[in-house]
């Protein structure tokens, strides 16, 4: 066998362009074990020869030789290879087999063998050689051999290597190829043909063309060039097909790297293939599962915040559109949002519903479902047999197949099912492109209605409440405008934002005896029904109280021992006895409220103040700067134990007095004072505004002669960012005092003449009013009034006409004791005085005064509603 040393050849295109360039004889100290492309199995089998002459010595030695035992052929041509290799207790046994193959006899074994001693003097180290020796002659015709010497240790370690590498072929569960560097498949393994199909074999010479549809094949097909030309190997590539047989879309991952010979040359790629379709539809699910969680916080976060029905639907499609799906629409039965309890028809689905909330991902793209679409705000009817009546009659989901040619392609309908009941109706769909809806799905479409359905539910139960709370509380205010002797009143009640609880302000006006008027203005603290209940206990009290015609302090001490048993069952005694034991204050029953009731008096134009711990009046002089009047706040009512003062003021003809509550002035993003301040600017002259406070120009004025309507509504305007968060409750009255010529006042000496002198004056009063049809009836009743006052009374007596609105008159003496009605019997000569003048007069009553009392009775004039009763018919009525 020759052989021809080869030196290392120029660089080798790995596509083959180098693999038929001719072997290049190189000089003989260049000598490799490689030999030129395209290589061979001699590349890793380490082979030498050498010639035995017809003398049994080394006639010819190769350069592998050389390498193979490391001795230069100058030295090796010669030698006896027996004397030279063969341990000394072998040789005898060597020579006779050098005799044998001399005659010419083949022979092959395996041969231990020592390297002859180095010059150094060191023993040569010792191997293992397998030798094929054959018989040759020489060109004279004498007998020699030829030496063919392999290294069994590389022999070894090579059947190896392929044992081991044709088990990982063979026996691994991954799909496994060899490509070539044309992209064929030179081998695949028995994993790859069992999913593919065939034997083995049956693949050999195939490309990526003959398993993967066309876009995927010129993928992967560039992918795998570039690892061939690179040798950069890839990891993980996902690479999509289908397998013989089936039409299920399959999922594999594969690592591709560049496989080289022995002489570094790339011959091919190695491809190493696993099936991910499984644990591609399990992450997918867990996508799926991690998204629909996600989802379900996002609803919880998101869905409830409000207690408005329409915004609450409209949170959930915010959170289902476009994460859920592409379109969607709420319907809430009609008679739920009109406050009926069971609207007719709900248990059959074919009540009416009104479309709430309407998204869509789509550029708007209308949503009709089944028929013709419906507007938002629109109230419309589901046909008896569509799945939407279906799905309201039983509760459950219903999946709408999809109409052909039509945008959407999967739809869900989903009740909405709060508490056990059904309050409307929410549709999920899902455009064409994307994914049909799934049992997890709709799974998840019930839960996100079912969360939103409870809270339209809580916000329906919230509006039903509120709704009531706010017809209890406003019940409870003055009806309409309320008028008042000597006074021209305008009142604004405006309710806090939409989204919060009903709360405690009042205000009321009394007409007292005397073309008097009572002023109130209250806040009961806290929010809710609560507080609205309390307002209203307190106003009754306090309407109660004024009738009985106490002062103003006398009437707030009254009031703060009622709202001080009001949250105790016991009452106002119980409730003392409770606060003297040591024990820790519960603040939830303790009713606190803050007051200032006001007394007016049309006669005189003065009235009186007392403050339970309330904002100060404000009073508006004409011409003059509004101010806050002084009037000691005291403690608010529910405290206890604190007296009230009172405050007296005159107040001048067309001058203005505002009440009011703190909404009004006060709000989380402004403070008390720059609201207050803010009011009084705003009661002040528009026309004039207030100048700046470096200015020395004078205080602006107020202008009292507008309309206090209007007054009322520049007010509400211009502090249109001083409230919203809490009730705002105001009270306007204009001072109009009752003039002088409508006004009566005598008196009289305490003796019998009196009485006749008291007649003669209320009848030329009268006459000289044009009040001739009153005259009769008021003689009559001024007689008995007199005759009282001197027969049970004390001091002076004085008689007071007052005209306005109806006709009062009033009997004033120095004695303390009250009237007191009572029935008199038939045999009685006397005793009915009293009870002519409750028949003859509208109201009649009497009341303490600082020196006395004052008996009074009311008549109304002529041409009013109501008519006066004949004397003489009240007289007959007494026997």
């Amino acid at each position: 066998m020759s052989e021809i040393p080869a030196k290392a050849t120029e660089s080798e295109d790995p596509s083959g362009g180098a693999r038929n360039q001719a072997a290049q004889t190189a000089v003989p100290g260049d000598a490799m074990w490689q030999s030129s492309p395209p290589g061979s199995i001699y590349d890793y089998i380490r082979v030498a020869s050498f010639a035995i002459s017809p003398g049994g010595v080394v006639d010819q030695w190769s350069l592998r030789a050389e390498q193979l035992f490391g001795i230069p052929a100058e030295r090796a041509v010669g030698m006896d290879p027996i004397e030279a290799f063969i341990d000394p207790d072998l040789r005898e046994h060597g020579q006779r087999k050098m005799a044998e193959i001399l005659d010419g006899r083949e022979w092959t074994g395996v041969v231990p063998f020592r390297m002859p001693d180095r010059p150094d003097g060191a023993r040569g180290e010792e191997g293992l050689a397998e030798v094929y020796v054959m018989p040759t002659l020489t060109a004279e015709g004498e007998k020699a051999a030829v030496c063919i010497v392999v290294d069994v240790r590389t022999l070894r370690s090579i059947e190896t290597d392929l044992a081991a590498s044709q088990a990982i072929f063979g026996q691994s569960p991954f799909g496994f190829l060899l490509i070539d560097i044309d992209l064929r498949v030179r081998r695949a393994n028995m994993r790859f043909a069992s999913i593919f199909g065939g034997s083995p074999d049956d693949h050999r010479g195939k490309g990526v063309h003959d398993y993967l549809p066309r876009a995927e094949a010129e993928r992967v097909s560039a992918t795998l060039r570039r690892v061939l030309e690179t040798g950069d190997s890839i990891t993980d590539m996902h690479v999509t097909g289908f397998v013989p047989g089936s039409e299920e879309r399959r999922h594999w991952s594969v690592n591709l790297y560049r496989v080289h010979s022995g002489s570094g040359r790339p011959i091919g790629i190695a491809w190493l293939g696993t099936d991910i379709t499984a644990r591609r539809a399990a992450a997918r699910e867990a996508a799926a599962a991690r998204r629909n969680l996600a989802l379900l916080n996002e609803a919880g976060a998101r869905i409830g915040n409000s207690l408005d029905l329409e915004t609450t639907a409209r949170e959930l499609l915010d959170v289902v559109v476009p994460g859920f799906c592409d379109l969607a629409t709420v319907d809430l039965y009609q008679g739920l949002l009109a406050g009926d309890e069971t609207p007719p028809g709900l248990a059959d689905g074919s009540a009416a519903l009104r479309r709430v909330a309407f998204a869509s991902a789509v550029s708007d793209a209308p949503f009709s479902g089944s028929g013709e679409p419906v507007a938002v705000g629109a109230v419309h009817h589901f046909p008896f047999n569509s799945p939407c009546a279906d799905a309201l009659r039983t509760a459950r989901p219903q999946r709408v197949p999809a109409e052909d040619g039509g945008l959407v392609q999967s739809m869900l309908v989903v009740p909405m099912v709060a508490h056990d009941t059904v309050v409307g109706l929410a549709q999920f769909a899902r455009t064409k492109g994307s994914e049909p809806f799934g049992d997890r799905d709709r799974d998840l479409a019930v839960e996100l209605a079912a969360r939103a359905a409870v809270c339209i539910d809580n916000a329906r139960l919230y509006r039903r409440e509120h709704e009531r709370a706010l017809i209890l509380q406003r019940s409870l205010l003055p009806p309409g405008d309320p008028e008042a002797s000597g006074l021209d009143i305008a009142c604004r009640y405006l309710p806090g934002n939409a989204a919060t609880e009903v709360g405690g302000d009042w205000f009321d006006v009394i007409e007292l005896p005397g073309h008097r008027t009572a002023l109130v203005v209250g806040d009961v603290m806290g929010r809710g029904l609560r507080a609205a209940v309390a307002m209203g206990e307190l106003r009754t009290a306090v309407r109660t109280l004024a009738l009985l015609d106490l002062e103003p302090a006398e009437v707030l001490s009254a009031l703060d021992e009622i709202a001080r048993g009001l949250g105790t069952p016991g009452g106002v005694q119980q409730a003392t006895r409770a606060a003297r034991q040591p024990r820790d204050a519960d603040l939830s029953e303790v009713y606190l409220a803050t007051c200032v009731y006001a007394v007016y008096d049309s006669v005189t134009r003065r009235c009186t103040f007392a403050n339970a711990g309330h904002l100060p009046p404000v009073l508006v002089e004409p011409g003059e700067a509004a101010l806050m009047l002084d009037v000691p706040p005291g403690m608010p009512l529910g405290v206890g134990g604190e007296p009230f003062e009172e405050v007296e003021v005159e107040l001048p003809e067309g001058a203005l007095l505002a009440l009011y509550t703190d909404g009004l002035v006060e709000s989380r993003d402004h403070p008390l004072d720059e609201g207050l301040q803010a009011f009084v600017g705003a009661l002040t002259d528009p026309a004039h505004p207030s100048p700046d406070h470096h200015s020395s120009t004078t205080a602006p004025r107020a202008d009292t002669h507008r309309n206090l309507e209007d007054v009322c509504d520049h007010v509400l305007n211009t502090l249109d960012t001083h409230h919203g968060e809490d009730d705002i409750a105001l009270l306007m009255a204009r001072v109009q005092g009752l003039p002088a010529d409508s006004v009566g006042d005598w008196t009289l000496p305490r003796e019998p003449r009196s009485v006749g002198r008291a007649r003669e004056y209320a009848r030329a009063q009268l006459l000289s009013w044009d009040m001739e049809p009153l005259v009769d009836t008021t003689e009559l009743l001024v007689s008995e009034l007199v005759t009282n006052a001197l027969r049970y009374g004390e001091g002076e007596i004085r008689l007071r006409l007052l005209l306005d609105r109806t006709l009062v008159c009033e009997v004033w003496d120095s004695g303390l004791v009250q009237p007191r009605r009572r029935r008199a019997r038939d045999t009685d000569e006397g005793g009915r005085g009293l009870q002519l003048v409750g028949l003859l007069s509208a109201a009649w009553g009497s009341r303490r005064t600082p020196r006395g009392k004052t008996v009074w009775f009311e008549l109304p004039l002529p041409g009013g509603e109501n008519s006066l009763t004949d004397p003489a018919e009240a007289l007959l009525s007494l026997f």
